[in-house]
């Protein structure tokens, strides 16, 4: 069994490439990431819950919703993206592709929910990318 070498010619243990923990150190922060912004988003939906006159209304959108039902959308949204943000934090091997549907999800929901709160979903859906590129970018065993 070889061992990797640095480019100073000492031997590395297995596993320690830089770009390995670089990716692994991704996935960290995107289970953090999908936790706070899922707990971020269980405030966003209690706010448009409770009251309508949180977020701007829109006269002539496409896919105009009322303002309490994307509360609720972004409610139960945002407890699964917690749950999920968790599980990858704790190691769970099924929270990876959950994780990645979900930020794509979370994404879309924020797209179309741009017109209520522009800042904040570009936000969001900065974040749900950088996610989505860790989630897929590390991997603990080669893909045959």
């Amino acid at each position: 069994m070889s061992q990797s070498t640095s480019t100073s010619g000492s031997p590395r243990p297995p596993g320690s490439d830089p770009s390995s923990v670089w990716a692994a150190s991704g996935v960290m922060f995107a289970g953090v990431v999908l936790l706070v912004d899922g707990i971020l988003a269980v405030f966003k939906g209690i706010a448009g819950i409770a009251s309508d006159d949180v977020y701007r209304r829109i006269s002539d959108y496409t896919f105009k919703f009322d303002v309490t039902a994307w509360g609720w959308i972004h409610l139960i949204l945002g407890v699964i993206l917690a749950l999920v943000g968790w599980s990858i934090l704790k190691g769970a091997a099924w929270a990876w592709g959950v994780g990645i549907g979900l930020a794509a999800l979370n994404m879309v929901a924020n797209f179309v929910w741009l017109p209520y709160q522009p800042l904040w979903a570009i936000i969001s859906i900065a974040l749900d990318t950088f996610v989505i590129w860790a989630l897929c970018t590390h991997r603990t065993k080669p893909v045959i």
